[in-house]
C-alpha cells in the first residue's frame, strides 16, 4: 500500500487517533488522581484550620500531612454513638449519606439543616497534642441560601465550648454568604457556648450586631439565611439525630 494513496490517509489517521486518544485518556486518568489528592489534602488543610493547628492559606502540604499525624480518625454509628471498629480504612460519610445502602432519610420535624439525608455512620476527628486528647473535630452540613455548606466544628474535650468553625465548600454569595469564609466572622467562635448543661445546642446567630453572652455570635451582613443556615446546621449536628449520642458516649467514657 502506497503511503499517498488514500488507503494510507486513512490509516495514519486511524493511528494519530488512537495515539492521541491514548494520551487523553492516561493525562485524564492522571489528572482525575491528582485532583482527588488535592482534594483530599484541602479537607485536610481547612480540619486544621478549624482546629487552630495551622494559620493561613499558604501551608506546605509535607507540614500538613506531618500535623494531621496527631489527628485520630475514627468512625462512629450516628444512632447509638459508638464507635464503628470495623468500618473501612477509606470510609466517607459525606458519599455514605447520598446512598440508599448506606443513609436514612432524616426526619422532615428534625431536618433543620435540610440535609434531608445524613450517613448511619459518621467520622470525628481526636486532636492530641504531646499524646493527650485536647479536642474533637466534628464534620458539619447544612444549607445557606443558595448552597450546602460542608466543614468542620471543633470543640473543646468539654463538648460545649467551641475551639474553631470553618467551611471548605459552599457557594453562597460573594460579598455576603460568602463571608462565613471572613477570618473575622469565624473568630467570633472560639470560646462559645454551643451546649446549655443539660447538652442542649442553644448558641444563636443574632443579627443586628445584638449578639450578647457566651452562646451567641452576630450575624453576616447582608446574609440572615446563610446565618441561620449556619445556626441550624450546628444545632442538627449537635442534637440527638447527629453527633448527640456520640458526645454523650465521649462524655460518659471521660468520667469513667
Amino acid at each position: 500500500m502506497q503511503v499517498n494513496s488514500w488507503q494510507g490517509t486513512i490509516l495514519v489517521a486511524l493511528l494519530l487517533c488512537l495515539v492521541c486518544s491514548g494520551v487523553v485518556s492516561f493525562t485524564a486518568d492522571n489528572l482525575r488522581d491528582l485532583q482527588q489528592e488535592n482534594t483530599k489534602l484541602d479537607v485536610k488543610k481547612n480540619l486544621l484550620l478549624s482546629a487552630g493547628l495551622i494559620a493561613g492559606k499558604s501551608v506546605p502540604r509535607s507540614e500538613i500531612e506531618e500535623i494531621f499525624e496527631n489527628v485520630e480518625t475514627k468512625v462512629v454509628n450516628l444512632e447509638t454513638g459508638e464507635y464503628v471498629d470495623d468500618a473501612p480504612d477509606d470510609f466517607d460519610a459525606r458519599a455514605a449519606a447520598k446512598d440508599a445502602s448506606q443513609n436514612i432519610e432524616i426526619p422532615a420535624e428534625k431536618d433543620i439543616a435540610k440535609n434531608r439525608y445524613r450517613a448511619k455512620w459518621g467520622t470525628v476527628y481526636l486532636i492530641k497534642e504531646s499524646g493527650k486528647l485536647t479536642s474533637l473535630v466534628l464534620p458539619v452540613s447544612g444549607y445557606g441560601l443558595w448552597s450546602t455548606l460542608y466543614g468542620f466544628l471543633t470543640l473543646d474535650i468539654d463538648t460545649r465550648t467551641v475551639k474553631g468553625l470553618g467551611f471548605y465548600e459552599h457557594a453562597e454569595t460573594a460579598g455576603l454568604g460568602a463571608e462565613v469564609d471572613n477570618p473575622r466572622w469565624k473568630a467570633q467562635w472560639p470560646g462559645k457556648v454551643v451546649l446549655d448543661e443539660q447538652y442542649v445546642p442553644i448558641v444563636s446567630v443574632e443579627k443586628g450586631g445584638n449578639a450578647k453572652g457566651s452562646s451567641s455570635v452576630d450575624a453576616l451582613s447582608g446574609a440572615t439565611i446563610t446565618s441561620r443556615g449556619v445556626e441550624k446546621m450546628i444545632h442538627y449536628w449537635l442534637g440527638d439525630h447527629g453527633y448527640g449520642p456520640f458526645l454523650n458516649q465521649f462524655r460518659n467514657s471521660a468520667v469513667d
